[in-house]
């Protein structure tokens, strides 16, 4: 596969560029954290894609065309949630996962359906705050270097003010008797009654104060500063603790909404801080980022980029089902949820705080396991919004094998990386993974199918002993090796029991 990914901001972090990626590549690139379930990696893959075309539609179309909501059926612990995160990431979209079972029908206490939309709105606005910041990094870094500059070396002027330190009494402290004796000799020269005197040594002061200031820029890049504290003030804004009243709907928006409001309005006042240069530093770029960045700008990109590239993941949508046979008890309120979430899938507008959100081109992907309901059973405007449906199998177990060792973010290598931080080594056999992946198969046929979550809490029975002992271990037993062997000793009594397994496994 061609390589597309590229720098982006900060030098360790790197993204995709997902407008050259074909449904082929954006499979293979999933593929790299998720085993199996070609399907729904098909599908979402699809979707992206279809985003891509959308946006190099000629203009009078590209309104009318919407996205493919998606519902994935399958068990818990069979790649859902991931799928839909690992996209969000592949395409530096804004994400949320939500459950649908924390939504009530309006007029009820929990949360209304638009909350989602704020909370979208919310992480795009992080998101891009984020981009924006690292493109004015470099130049924050170098404001705030400035400003460290100015309070550990103020000017002579401020000195006569406040009588601290000047740059001859740095010198001095960093044992330069030269610079020092000039210094003094700069001081002395004030004395001298001449007017033409004066105007004389000002050169020579102002070359002082550079030099001063060179060396001490120099000690600050070298980092041997860090402990030395400074005294500055910094722009704080207050945000009021407001609390409106409770127990009634949506009051939990309500009360961020009020705060948000009122946090606007009040002015920002300077607070003195004496911190450390380590902990001013840090201060003091994120003073200066804010500085560089506009927040009108940043508040229209997320709007845009919330819009456009949002991606909402509503988790449990099995859960708001109806049973069928009518709707009584507790399926009414079921179906009130789907019908006040069926405005939202289709197309409406939520006012948030960075500004008004339609939802028309927001991708819905809905999961659920369906063990006592089915697609059908939702309302049937909500199936129509949902048009692509995909069903994700159960793990075999040699996609628990894979999982354990293929991913870029395998459990092999975790544990080996933890471990590895106690100059613990790990070392897993073939036949050992093989034993795992036997063992977390057996349990979840035996008891409740979690699917690749078992294989959590198998490597945790595992490696119980090893991580409690590590610290203390002597050097002749810190490398070990995980093997068939080592695996059944630990898991082989717990396994065969199955009331045991039950509550440890």
């Amino acid at each position: 596969m061609t390589n597309l990914i590229t720098k982006d901001g900060d030098a360790d972090q790197q993204r995709i560029d997902i407008d050259k990626l074909s449904p082929r590549e954006i499979v293979a690139e999933l593929d790299r954290y998720i085993v199996g379930q070609a399907a729904a990696k098909r599908a979402v893959a699809l979707a992206v894609r279809n985003r891509v075309r959308r946006r190099l539609a000629p203009e009078d179309i590209r309104d009318e065309i919407y996205p493919k909501n998606i519902i994935m059926i399958g068990p818990t612990g069979c790649g859902k949630t991931e799928i839909a995160r690992r996209l969000a990431k592949l395409t530096g979209a804004p994400f949320i996962k939500v459950e649908a079972t924390k939504y009530t029908e309006v007029g009820y206490v929990g949360r209304d359906v638009e909350s989602m939309i704020r909370d979208l709105a919310g992480v795009s606005l992080n998101l891009v705050r984020k981009e924006f910041r690292a493109r004015v990094e470099d130049q924050a870094r170098k404001n705030a270097r400035e400003r460290l500059l100015d309070l550990l070396l103020p000017s002579s002027q401020s000195k006569a003010a406040d009588n601290t330190p000047g740059p001859q009494d740095f010198l001095r402290s960093f044992g330069l008797s030269n610079l020092g004796a000039q210094a003094q000799a700069g001081l002395n020269a004030d004395a001298q009654p001449a007017a033409e005197t004066a105007a004389d040594a000002r050169p020579e002061e102002d070359e002082r104060r550079n030099r001063a200031r060179q060396l001490m820029g120099e000690k600050l890049d070298r980092l041997e500063l860090e402990d030395r504290e400074v005294e500055f003030e910094s722009q704080a804004q207050q945000t009021p603790m407001v609390q409106v009243l409770s127990g009634g709907p949506n009051l939990e928006d309500l009360d961020m909404q009020v705060q948000n409001m009122l946090g606007d309005l009040l002015p920002r006042r300077s607070r003195r801080r004496r911190l450390s240069v380590a902990d001013a530093r840090k201060l003091l770029i994120d003073e200066e980022a804010e500085r560089l960045v506009d927040p009108e700008k940043i508040q229209i990109e997320a709007v845009r980029r919330a819009e456009q590239m949002g991606v909402i993941f509503v988790d449990e949508i099995d859960k708001i089902c109806g049973r069928g046979g009518g709707a009584s008890g507790p399926d009414v309120s079921r179906e009130g949820v789907q019908r006040d979430l069926l405005p939202i899938v289709e197309g409406a507008t939520v006012n948030t705080r960075q500004g008004a959100v339609r939802t028309d081109h927001i991708l819905f992907i809905a999961a659920g396991a369906f063990h006592s309901a089915k697609p059908s059973d939702l309302i049937p405007e909500l199936q129509g919004r949902f048009p692509i449906r995909v069903e994700l199998e159960k793990l075999t177990e040699s996609e628990f094998r894979q999982i354990l060792t293929g991913p870029q973010n395998s459990l092999v290598r975790q544990a080996t990386a933890l471990l590895a931080t106690e100059n613990v080594q790990l070392d897993f056999t073939d036949d050992g993974v093989d034993e795992i992946a036997k063992f977390a198969f057996r349990v979840n046929e035996r008891t409740e199918n979690i699917g690749a979550r078992r294989l959590h809490t198998i490597m945790e029975r595992l490696l119980e002993d090893v991580s409690f002992d590590a610290p203390e271990l002597p050097p002749d037993q810190r490398s070990i090796r995980v093997d068939r062997d080592f695996v059944q000793t630990r898991l082989k009594e717990i396994v065969e029991d199955h009331d045991l397994s039950r509550y440890i496994l």
